[in-house]
């Protein structure tokens, strides 16, 4: 038995069952690239499904781990912390229109609270999200989320969410209402295909919100921290939501999520929210550490230069089974006229670990810091598996 039959033998018998496993374990990591316990090496466009924007192991991280990690690693926010007084300026600054930041473990859990604190702030109960909408899989979240295979086993979930089509202004519109707390949208539909804002939509739904006193939620889970060419996707449509979830990049790999809050909210109640592990110094050690690498390696920029140059790449590919390539950054989706499986594992074959967005669309989520010859590596690997 390899290392690796090792590993998945013994992880198969002990795991919950809930996630559908690659025949593949992967043992370590390092800019672009990830190796298996036998050796072998891939290129990852899987990105920790978003959370390693930076790459692996960054040595700025690492440093900002260990460096923490010798001082305090928990410390609830009952308490003030430097590392987390540092952070949240930080991060406040990153985004002008945000007063306050309230830290978490996660992106369900960042849509979580932001669903509540709608409801708090606002006096209402409803809610509108979009088709092929993805906000997370705990109860408030997955309310919010469109796809019904992840839905319907649960029911009945949170009253009072609707669903409206992506992009589509006149159907937003039409379902807000008096009775609207609030609309949560993602910049590009991830999890839905890679489906990116049309231009001028993010800003009409802010005016019918503003309108209409309800408040904008925009989920930055997969989108922020570079991942589309600025900081944050929200640059694109210059609009300043009521509520902003962040998380998956924003500590460089560890468990962290926030909702930035706009100064026309003001602060929350005391105890109307709260969590044990959010905001702790280790996490806001790393998060330091991710914003300062964000800046210095220009990896917004980046983004937006390797995702221009993929896109360019692939859509000149022109192969029979390609429909359609679309995305922002570096956040890519092929949308095949078949099923996507069989090619993902034709790619980690090849040594190319990618992911679905939906049963025929490929999505490309590699770290920030791939190369062009992983990019031109990775492409010529599609081509191969497409053709």
């Amino acid at each position: 038995m390899t290392q690796s039959e090792s590993i998945i033998s013994t992880e198969a018998a002990y795991t919950s069952g809930v996630y559908p496993k690659r025949q593949v374990a992967i043992v370590r990591g390092e800019g672009a690239l990830l190796w298996d316990a036998d050796g072998r090496v891939y290129i990852d466009c899987v990105g920790g499904q978003g959370a390693a924007n930076l790459g692996h192991a960054h040595p700025a991280v690492v440093a900002a781990i260990r460096e923490q990690a010798e001082r305090l690693i928990s410390c609830p926010e009952i308490f003030y912390n430097d590392q987390r007084a540092a952070y949240l300026a930080e991060l406040a600054a990153a985004l002008p229109f945000a007063a306050r930041i309230f830290l978490c473990n996660s992106g369900a859990e960042a849509v979580e609270g932001a669903i509540k604190i709608a409801r708090l702030k606002t006096g209402r109960t409803g809610i509108v999200a979009a088709v092929r909408g993805f906000h997370g899989r705990t109860m408030g979240a997955l309310s919010a989320t469109f796809e019904p295979k992840y839905r319907e086993p649960f029911m009945p979930l949170v009253p009072d969410f609707t669903h409206v089509p992506y992009n589509n202004i006149a159907a937003l519109d039409a379902a807000v209402t008096d009775r609207t707390a609030a609309v949560i949208l993602e910049p590009v539909q991830g999890e839905g295909g890679v489906h990116p804002a049309a231009p001028g939509y993010l800003a009409d739904v802010e005016r019918i919100c503003c309108e209409r006193g309800a408040l904008l939620i925009i989920d930055e889970v997969q989108t922020g921290f570079g991942r589309t060419g600025t900081l944050f996707a929200i640059e694109h449509h210059g609009i300043a939501p009521a509520l902003l979830c962040l998380a998956k990049s924003i500590a460089g790999g560890l468990p962290m999520g926030a909702i930035a809050i706009n100064a026309a909210l003001g602060p929350l109640p005391p105890a109307s929210h709260g969590t044990t592990f959010g905001g702790s110094p280790l996490v806001c050690a790393a998060a330091r550490a991710t914003l300062r690498v964000m800046r210095d390696e220009e990896l917004p920029r980046q983004a937006a230069e390797k995702g221009a140059y993929a896109l360019e790449r692939l859509a000149a590919l022109r192969l029979p089974r390609i429909r359609a390539v679309r995305g922002q950054g570096l956040l890519i989706g092929i949308e095949l006229k078949e099923r996507v499986q069989p090619f993902l594992v034709a790619l980690m074959e090849r040594g190319v670990l990618a992911l679905p967005a939906g049963p025929n669309v490929l999505r490309l989520l590699p770290p920030l810091v791939i190369t062009y010859e992983q990019i031109d590596a990775v492409i010529a690997a599609i081509a191969e598996v497409l053709a």
